[in-house]
């Protein structure tokens, strides 16, 4: 039996930096918009490139197999050298990857993260075969767990998640779903069979606001709440972040560090997030252990480089002292 089961994309990344790139702002009836600027024609020199792997499903299962729980991963790549990477790195940390899916046919998902201005991230991702796991691809005999974690999917990929969900309903499986940009703008009757099915629901707030149009937060939690999830994530990168029970309304706000590059700090706290929930049943705590973890994330480069160990986020929680609020929903 697994703790957590994780369901979602599976990347080779290239972070490349370069000293060629500038960052403009356009406005528009939108509001304003950053824009990252090369010139045409030109020879761009790379001053540094890292290599290392990535995707929704393998950044949360090293996150989890870290703190301690025991995890599977599922996504679809192809069966290069590529494939072979994302395995053995996720090998590393003793995760699970007899459930991973190999394409012959296809390629391993690959993005090329470009250089960080203002501390966020341009990246160009090719999806190759994660959009393309078919549910009969999946050995449902293997998959014997307390939590399915369900990172985005598109196309035939978010049809296999779709049917993963009403599997979970009739095994006692709980889901935790982190829903980015790309599903939130098809709807949310386009997400409600998951939705009705989610126990912790994570989105930041632009997410949320396009999910469901609210006049301030708890507007907002409750309108998210109606749609199925129990436990309602919402983070708004170094300003805030939110957690409702339906009961109860968590606020607070990070800590101040140096933020190096923001890549896989949502996966980090999200995931961290569910594994304070399963070490101590704890909203707060649960809050904290997240925190640490993120902030740990964003302080270098790479989306798993730096996440703690369970020991690792306790010290840190201990320095850190986080003040959370709690209120009334």
């Amino acid at each position: 039996m697994y703790d957590v089961i994780t369901v979602g994309s599976s990347t080779v990344d290239v972070f490349a930096k370069t000293k060629t790139s500038e960052l403009i702002k356009i406005y528009n009836s939108s509001g304003e918009t950053n824009l990252l600027v090369y010139p045409t024609g030109s020879k761009i020199l790379v001053e540094e490139l890292n290599f290392t792997t990535g995707g929704g499903a393998t950044n949360t299962a090293v996150c989890l197999a870290r703190m301690g729980h025991k995890v599977a991963c599922i996504s679809k790549m192809g069966t290069g050298s590529n494939s072979s990477k994302v395995i053995r790195h996720l090998k590393k940390d003793k995760i699970d990857t007899s459930l991973m899916v190999r394409n012959k046919k296809g390629k391993t998902g690959y993005s090329i993260i470009l250089d960080s201005r203002n501390h966020d991230r341009t990246i160009l991702a090719f999806k190759g075969s994660n959009n393309d796991l078919k549910y009969r691809e999946i050995n449902l005999k293997k998959v014997k767990t307390k939590w399915f974690y369900f990172s985005t999917q598109l196309e035939e990929s978010y049809n296999t998640q779709v049917k993963l969900a009403k599997f979970a309903e009739k095994n006692n499986i709980k889901i935790m779903f982190n829903a980015s940009e790309y599903l939130v703008k098809k709807g949310s009757n386009f997400l409600k069979e998951i939705l009705v099915r989610t126990e912790i629901l994570v989105l930041n707030r632009d997410e949320a606001r396009i999910l469901c149009i609210g006049n301030d937060i708890r507007d907002l939690m409750s309108k998210i709440h109606s749609l199925g999830p129990k436990i309602v994530v919402i983070t708004d990168g170094k300003k805030s972040f939110y957690v409702s029970d339906g009961d109860f309304l968590y606020s607070g706000k990070p800590n101040k560090c140096t933020v190096v590059e923001t890549t896989g700090a949502g996966d980090a706290f999200a995931a961290t997030f569910l594994s304070g929930l399963l070490k101590k049943d704890d909203i707060e705590f649960a809050i904290k252990l997240a925190s640490v973890n993120s902030e740990s994330v964003i302080q270098h480069h790479g989306a798993k480089n730096k996440l703690f160990t369970y020991n690792e986020a306790m010290k840190q929680i201990k320095k850190n002292k986080l003040k959370i609020k709690k209120k009334k929903l």
